[in-house]
């Protein structure tokens, strides 16, 4: 076996020299033929300059031997750094690697279709300021209506929802201080009275010479008197709830009553009552409150520091979220000229009408107040991305490159943010589909 493989190793080494001797031979000869062949043409190229430009030909022929061979070698060296090129073994021109930027961002054509571009421009622009508030009752037709005697509750007659006129009796209340000003009111009427007609019989004696003047004078001072304690009487009655029919009434039976009638002042519904029966009340306490709840306002406490935005007639939006975010437009009735020391808020109102009665006073709401219209460098709000607790935008710096670019941003207002740092008036940015462009930037920087 070892025999056979070692005949076969020189049988291979036979062939293996006789493949490179005509190897070598074929390359002689080739390289013989290319020779003769450049001498060939070399030759004639010389003795066409000759014929064509003999000046030349003899500078040539008078030139040194190394300047000839030269020559004859130009055409291999011309060849040899040519394929040198071809195979960048020269490297004029080094690649650089190249690094993604984490800010720009290349679209393609279906991100194109869903971005809009446009320019960052100074426009008139109105500043929103959102302010949190209520809804209350108009003041305006409000009554709290309490009780005009001391005494006690003896029957009620409205319950709260119910809708009352002005002059309705909603409870009855039994008071003895009623009586004694009914008792007051009938004794100086008797005294007025009895004044008076002794004043005239005064007169009479005095005509027929039987009393002084001093007399007269003193009947008459007595039933002056006595009509003021009787008008003063009337008076105390009208402040503890009787009308002026129901005291003349009065002052013809002489019947003393000694109930109280507690009357609607303001036509409305009844939405509160504080009173149960039986139930001592004082001329203080409020008993029941009516409102007119056709109109109401809605308040809201602004801080200070936007107070100079506001002012009277401005345009407001009202924002209801328990009436699935209805949006009521209207404008500043009020705004407070004093500052709350407390709460360093002012005091902003608006007035609702309420025919269909949806809005209940107590309702939460959101008012959005325009400032007046101030020229600023603004950008639309689909052009923002929040990214890093930072607003940026995208700059478009080529056909399809962006850079997102970070920007100081003031509040919205109308669809717009004010710039205040880091954009200039002309650039061109994505105005539209920005939330896109970063995404892709996300996808194109992880590798997706």
């Amino acid at each position: 076996m070892k025999q056979k493989f070692a005949a076969l190793i020189k049988k291979l080494g036979i062939w293996k020299t006789f493949l490179v001797q005509k190897v070598t031979l074929h390359t002689q000869d080739w390289f013989k033929t290319v020779i003769n062949t450049q001498n060939n043409w070399y030759q004639i190229a010389h003795d066409w300059t000759a014929n064509h430009a003999p000046t030349f030909a003899t500078r040539y022929d008078g030139s040194p031997q190394w300047f000839k061979k030269g020559i004859f070698f130009l055409p291999w060296f011309c060849v040899f750094i040519i394929t040198l090129n071809y195979f960048d073994v020269f490297d004029r021109k080094p690649v650089i690697k190249s690094v993604q930027d984490a800010n720009v961002v290349v679209v393609n054509e279906d991100l194109r279709k869903i971005i809009a571009d446009g320019k960052a421009q100074v426009s008139p622009f109105v500043e929103e300021l959102r302010a949190s508030g209520r809804i209350d009752f108009n003041e305006l037709f409000l009554s709290r209506i309490g009780a005009n005697v001391t005494g006690r509750v003896s029957d009620i007659l409205a319950v709260p929802g119910q809708i009352v006129r002005q002059g309705d009796v909603l409870a009855k209340i039994t008071s003895t201080e009623l009586t004694q000003s009914q008792l007051a009111y009938l004794k100086s009427k008797s005294a007025s009275q009895l004044a008076d007609q002794a004043a005239n019989r005064a007169k009479i004696l005095y005509k027929e010479d039987v009393i002084a003047l001093a007399e007269l004078q003193r009947r008459e001072a007595e039933s002056s008197s006595a009509k003021a304690e009787f008008r003063a009487a009337n008076d105390q009655l009208r402040v503890q709830g009787m009308d002026q029919k129901s005291i003349d009434r009065f002052a013809k039976s002489g019947v003393i009553e000694s109930i109280n009638n507690v009357v609607a002042t303001i036509p409305g519904e009844i939405v509160e009552r504080k009173i149960n029966k039986g139930q001592v009340v004082q001329p203080a306490d409020a008993l029941f409150t009516v409102a007119d709840l056709s109109t109401l306002w809605a308040i809201s406490e602004v801080p200070e520091s936007n107070s100079y935005l506001i002012r009277k007639g401005q345009k407001i939006s009202l924002i209801i979220p328990a009436l699935r975010n209805q949006e009521i437009e209207g404008t500043v009735a009020h705004v407070d000229s004093i500052v709350n020391p407390q709460t360093r808020t002012v005091v902003v109102r608006m007035e609702l009408a309420n025919k269909e009665a949806q809005i209940k006073p107590g309702m939460l709401a959101t008012m959005l107040i325009e400032s007046q219209p101030i020229d600023k460098l603004v950008v639309p709000v689909g052009s923002v991305v929040r990214d890093d607790n930072q607003d940026h935008v995208f700059v478009r710096i080529d056909d399809d490159v962006y850079r997102m670019v970070p920007v100081k941003l003031g509040p919205e207002g109308k669809g717009y943010r004010p710039v205040i740092s880091g954009l200039k008036e002309g650039q061109e940015i994505a105005i539209e589909g920005a939330y896109h462009l970063n995404t892709e930037r996300k996808r194109q920087l992880s590798g997706g």
